[in-house]
């Protein structure tokens, strides 16, 4: 499991195997350099796992994961943000085109991502 390490998901690692990207806000000044780091971060995740399918619903941080994981051959699964109702997200707009399936948890955003499919909220 890849996910961007923050208070949530600190505890994740006491029941599986788990690797952590930094956490990132675009509103943080760091940004650019946190973005550049799971860059690299992600590059070498891919290349360390090899993982047949990535599941994602999300974040920025996992963009370059999922786009170095479709170069190298995996099967991108996005699920769209049940927060998002009207308006995609940054990382949907961008994995959208990557994605081999791709969900929306709301029926109003089928006509923004055509290809997407709505098969009820997962969460």
């Amino acid at each position: 499991m890849i996910t961007e390490k923050n208070e949530t998901t600190i505890s994740l690692q006491k029941q599986y195997d788990v690797s952590y990207l930094v956490q990132q806000e675009r509103k943080n000044i760091f940004f650019p350099i946190i973005f550049f780091i799971n860059i690299v971060l992600s590059f070498w995740y891919v290349l360390k796992v090899r993982p047949k399918y990535i599941i994602s619903t999300g974040a920025g941080a996992v963009i370059p994961f999922c786009i170095f994981g479709k170069i190298l051959g995996s099967k991108l699964i996005f699920i769209e943000s049940f927060a998002k109702v009207q308006t995609p997200t940054i990382t949907g707009r961008v994995l959208y085109r990557f994605a081999d399936k791709f969900y929306v948890q709301w029926e109003e955003l089928l006509s923004v991502y055509e290809k997407a499919e709505f098969k009820g909220r997962l969460y």
